[in-house]
């Protein structure tokens, strides 16, 4: 079920931290915007009926082609853009529920059109990554929760829906 999105609110996310061989794999942005051309982690908004877990499986295919199989919670994350006000923008507040877990071998499938490339970045190449590079700050504490093995359960993930 769709919904108009309303930015003076926060909104859910769900998005995933993806390692494999010593590299994350990042989605450019190619939305129209401050974050176009930046590099991120696959994901998006939680729809209104469908669970976290749905949204980050769904999500990661559509901008990466790969199918991907969550095994764990990094973290809840809560980010403030205040930048987007100076830049005309209003201000977002995403809580972000990011999830690790294994993709397939192959790619299944074409990109989403928000997303112009893939790419896999050793965690060094992402600590040297500044805010004309990287879509949020918060990412690369992200991957330094990660590499420190901060993974809690998906059990910690519960989804209700009354009808």
């Amino acid at each position: 079920m769709k919904t108009k999105r309303v930015f003076t609110q926060t909104f859910g996310c769900a998005a995933a931290v993806i390692e494999k061989d010593g590299k994350f794999l990042f989605v450019k942005e190619a939305n129209k915007g401050v974050d176009t051309g930046k590099w991120s982690h696959p994901g998006g908004w939680i729809e209104i009926g469908e669970s976290p877990i749905e949204t980050v499986i769904k999500e990661v295919e559509e901008e990466t082609g790969y199918k991907f199989t969550p095994t764990g919670v990094l973290g809840i994350y809560s980010l403030v853009r205040e930048d987007l006000a100076r830049l005309g923008e209003e201000v977002h507040h995403p809580i972000k529920i990011i999830f690790t877990g294994s993709i397939s071998e192959k790619r299944n499938k074409n990109l989403a059109d928000d997303v112009s490339e893939i790419g896999w970045f050793t965690a060094e190449e992402i600590d040297k990554m500044d805010e004309k590079t990287l879509r949020e700050r918060d990412i690369k504490g992200m991957v330094k929760n990660y590499l420190a093995g901060k993974i809690y359960s998906l059990e910690i993930i519960k989804h209700t829906v009354i009808k």
